[in-house]
Parts: structure tokens; C-alpha cells; sequence
């Protein structure tokens, strides 16, 4: 059985896959565990009909699963985790909010015009945290073998070295050696190699009107 997921497509390029990360965590869930999927790039500038009546809220990711379309990142992975429990990703409870604060640090900073309001080292702290949990738990956040965590995780670290690197010239620090080491891990997965978006510039344009709302 072939599922269908509701995906972004690329700003300015909607016939080629996205920058949402959620999306992408997704699609990673469904690589890693071989299911097989269908599809439907959806231009969050202009939703199909047919998308707003399935998912009235018209947010992505959406998966139909027996029938039914059903939203959120969350859970759409535990459900394909129960459906589809090889290779399991499930991890060990105490992992599950590792590197979570990673996300909403990055995009304080990213939209931060002030250089000493304590946004980046916000930041810092949290990749600090990651790279102390890695160094001690290693090379995935579970240890020896890929978990859903890593997968959630992944997206959003690309989003932040393109979006970062772009907007402010900024970059991980290469003293953070287990988090940069983890990041290439994760990366040169053929998983995050096929769902990742077709090119960096759609990333860039995905936080562009974040980063300057007047633009």
C-alpha cells in the first residue's frame, strides 16, 4: 500500500520539493523505514481546493493513512511507527527532548536585529548541550542507532547552517566537534539525501520574509 503525504513545495518553484522541515521529518520517517509513498507538493501560497477540504487548517504535513488524512509531524511519525515498526525508531524516553530547544533558539536568533539581546548565545547553549550529550551518548542521539529524535533534528539543523550561514554569516563552531561530526552523520544518509529540499536558495526563500516582514 503506497501512502500519500501532503508536502511544502519550493517558494517561487512549486513543482519541486520544499523547505519545511516537518515535512521533511516525514519523509525521512518513511525512507529509513522503506514505505512506500506518494507525493502531493502543496503551494502554501495557493492551496488546492482539494487540499483545504481534506485539512481545513491548510498546514503541512498531512498523510492519509487508512482513509484518513491526518496532520501534524507528531503524530504522523508514532503512527507510522505503530504501522510500521521495522526498523524501529523508537528511542529511550529520556532522549526524547534532546536538542528541542535547538529549533526555536535558532529562530529567535535568525530574526534577531540586535547583536547583544543574548539570542546567539541562547543558541550556543542549546548546541552546546547537544554536543556534551553526543560526545557522552553517541553518534546518534539513542547511541549506536538512528532514532526518531535524530530524524526531527536533522531538517532543522540544515534549515539553521543554510539559513544562519545566509543571513548572518554564521556558522556552528568547529569546537563543537561531536554536534559538526553528528550533522555530517545525518546528512550523508541517503534518507536525508532524497527528502531534503532540490536546492539551498528554496530554504533561503523560506525564511526571507521572517527574517525582513516588510520585504
Amino acid at each position: 500500500m503506497v501512502l500519500e503525504v501532503c508536502v511544502k513545495a519550493a517558494v517561487g518553484a512549486p513543482e519541486v520539493l520544499g523547505d519545511c522541515p516537518f515535512s521533511q521529518r516525514v519523509l525521512l520517517t518513511l525512507e529509513e523505514k522503506k514505505v512506500p509513498y506518494k507525493i502531493h507538493l502543496i503551494d502554501v501560497a495557493e492551496k488546492p481546493q482539494w487540499f483545504l477540504e481534506t485539512n481545513p487548517e491548510g498546514k503541512v504535513p498531512v498523510i492519509k493513512i487508512d482513509d484518513q488524512w491526518i496532520p501534524d509531524s507528531d503524530v504522523i511519525v508514532g503512527i507510522v511507527e505503530e504501522k510500521h515498526p521495522d526498523p524501529p525508531l523508537a528511542h529511550h524516553p529520556e532522549v526524547s527532548t534532546v536538542g528541542s530547544k535547538i529549533f526555536p533558539a535558532f529562530v529567535s536568533f535568525l530574526k534577531s536585529k540586535d547583536s547583544n539581546d543574548g539570542t546567539e548565545q541562547t543558541l550556543l547553549n542549546e548546541l552546546k548541550t547537544l554536543d556534551e550529550h553526543l560526545k557522552a551518548k553517541g553518534p546518534y542521539v539513542n547511541g549506536e542507532n538512528i532514532c526518531a529524535v535524530d530524524l526531527s533534528l536533522a531538517p532543522k539543523l540544515y534549515h539553521l547552517q543554510v539559513a544562519l550561514g545566509h543571513f548572518k554569516g554564521w556558522k556552528i563552531p568547529e569546537e563543537f566537534t561531536h554536534l559538526n561530526n553528528y550533522i555530517k552523520l545525518l546528512f550523508s544518509r541517503e534518507s536525508f539525501e532524497k527528502t531534503k529540499p532540490i536546492a539551498e536558495e528554496h530554504v533561503i526563500a523560506g525564511w526571507a520574509p521572517k527574517v525582513n516582514p516588510s520585504t
